[in-house]
């Protein structure tokens, strides 16, 4: 992964972790809310409460006798209420009185009458003249049967003389809850999709001008007859290159400072070189022998200078390239042949045996759609890549099958195999390996190129260490349409 991309994912996931961060807080945030606006209701009712029963203390003793009908009344009132999205029928609110001494004088729900409540903090805090509240849960393991409790003084003659509490279940009020995180959730996810899906149209407007709709109305008309998987599957690669291109707006400057300070490290070894030799050979008393060998020298960095622009010329040319302008359905078993009979001839010099394992004959010729001359330059490359790496007299194997969907290239070679430190480096540009039978590096843009052209593809390509020795490279393509309606069956 290159480090532009790298730093494009870092944005998406610090925004990601931000929004996430965001919502957790607010979402958080509600429950306690709304627990905030229950409990002021209930201090105001408790307050009346209180009020009332006082009108019936007489001589510091409370008579809750007229509260029995009160509640029984309430309790059995028919009503219809809709409260936004929910609909009561029912009074859920509960009370209880107790005397000085915490025991409890009045409960409307007829349960605990007697029992002593001294322990519980709204009747402790109430009866010491502070403000007392509390939550707790009718049964124990089950959290839905919380009830919050908030607790007024009943005095005479300024003194406490007991407590009323008010209750009201948290479910009652827990519909709300849920329905705000739920909207929560709903609007932060949208608003970050929206903002996402902003950023990615105003990116393609402006980085390219002609826009994706026109690209991909293009293309359609190229196409004969209809295929949904395959135009959804286009559409993917082509938003997929929008991102590409957002990135690479969001990243540029950097990209652009990483490829000259690249490059300027790989062509300062053979400018050194040359600068060297050059010198050497003003000295009037060098032998011929060695001014032609210094020569040789200076040609040879040349070249290598040029092979490395040359290469950046057409990585460049590649990665500005998000979507194919053309594709046609390529032939890879010709393909494949056609560039073993290409290399053939070098690789004999060393002894080293191109061999092409292609499709069985009953399968017919396997297609994929694309640029056939990328294709053509991506095998190519992994197959001088595994003829460097051979030892001589060995073989190189070039097989073509089918997996599933897609067609899948393999490149073997039977030399040393990949070190485990460079493993995950060589997709990388100017990363290279020294060639076993020359000791030299190659300008390390081959597989990056490959990596590129196989991207436009909408492919993958890995290279691993094989079975029994050596490397493998795999290069896996989408397979055409016109491959698979010939009806035919792979295994």
């Amino acid at each position: 992964m290159s480090r532009r991309t790298r730093i494009f994912i870092g944005i998406l996931l610090i925004y990601s972790a931000g929004i996430a961060f965001l919502l957790y807080r607010v979402v958080l945030d509600i429950d306690p809310r709304y627990r905030e606006s229950a409990e002021e209701s209930l201090v105001d009712t408790t307050q009346l409460m209180a009020s009332m029963i006082e009108q019936d203390v007489i001589a510091g003793a409370i008579n809750p006798a007229r509260l029995d009908p009160i509640f029984k009344s309430v309790y059995a009132r028919e009503f219809s209420a809709q409260i936004y999205n929910l609909h009561k029928s029912r009074v859920e609110l509960r009370a209880y009185v107790t005397d000085r001494n915490g025991r409890v004088l009045f409960d409307s729900l007829g349960r605990n009458q007697g029992a002593d409540y001294s322990q519980w903090n709204d009747v402790t805090k109430s009866l010491a003249g502070l403000y007392g509240a509390r939550t707790s849960r009718d049964v124990e393991s089950d959290p839905r049967t919380s009830v919050m409790y908030v607790g007024a003084p009943i005095r005479w003659n300024n003194e406490i003389v007991g407590v009323v509490s008010l209750g009201k279940p948290v479910q009652s009020f827990g519909q709300f809850i849920e329905d705000a995180r739920a909207r929560t959730l709903w609007v932060g996810a949208g608003s970050a999709a929206a903002l996402l899906l902003f950023t990615l149209i105003l990116s393609v407007w402006l980085v390219r001008p002609f826009g994706l709709t026109a690209d991909y109305i293009a293309w359609l008309r190229t196409q004969r007859g209809f295929h949904p998987v395959r135009m959804v599957r286009r559409a993917i690669v082509m938003v997929r290159g929008a991102f590409g291109e957002m990135r690479d707006a969001l990243t540029g400057r950097n990209y652009v400072a990483d490829y000259v300070q690249t490059f300027t490290h790989e062509i300062k070894s053979p400018l050194s070189a040359i600068r060297g030799a050059a010198e050497l050979m003003q000295e009037s008393s060098m032998p011929e022998a060695e001014r032609e060998r210094f020569l040789g020298n200076i040609a040879q960095e040349t070249e290598r200078i040029q092979q490395i622009v040359d290469r950046m010329m057409e990585l460049t040319a590649l990665e500005t390239r998000r979507v194919l302008d053309r594709t046609e359905p390529v032939a890879l078993g010709v393909l494949l042949r056609e560039v073993a009979d290409s290399a053939g001839t070098s690789a004999a010099a060393r002894g080293i045996t191109v061999q092409v394992d292609g499709p069985r004959e009953d399968l017919g010729e396997l297609y994929c759609d694309g640029d056939r001359f990328l294709l053509q330059q991506a095998v190519s490359n992994l197959l001088a890549n595994a003829i460097d790496f051979s030892p001589d007299g060995a073989g190189v194997t070039l097989a073509l099958r089918v997996a599933s969907r897609n067609v899948v290239v393999t490149v073997r070679d039977h030399g040393a195999g990949i070190p485990d430190y460079a493993q995950s480096k060589v997709f990388e540009k100017f990363y290279s390996l020294a060639r076993p039978h020359t000791l030299k590096k190659s300008t390390g843009l081959g597989l990056a190129f490959v990596k590129e052209i196989t991207a436009l593809h909408g492919g993958r390509i890995e290279l691993t260490n094989a079975k029994g020795g050596g490397a493998i490279a795999t290069l896996t393509l989408p397979l055409s349409y016109l491959a698979r309606d010939t009806n035919r069956t792979v295994t």
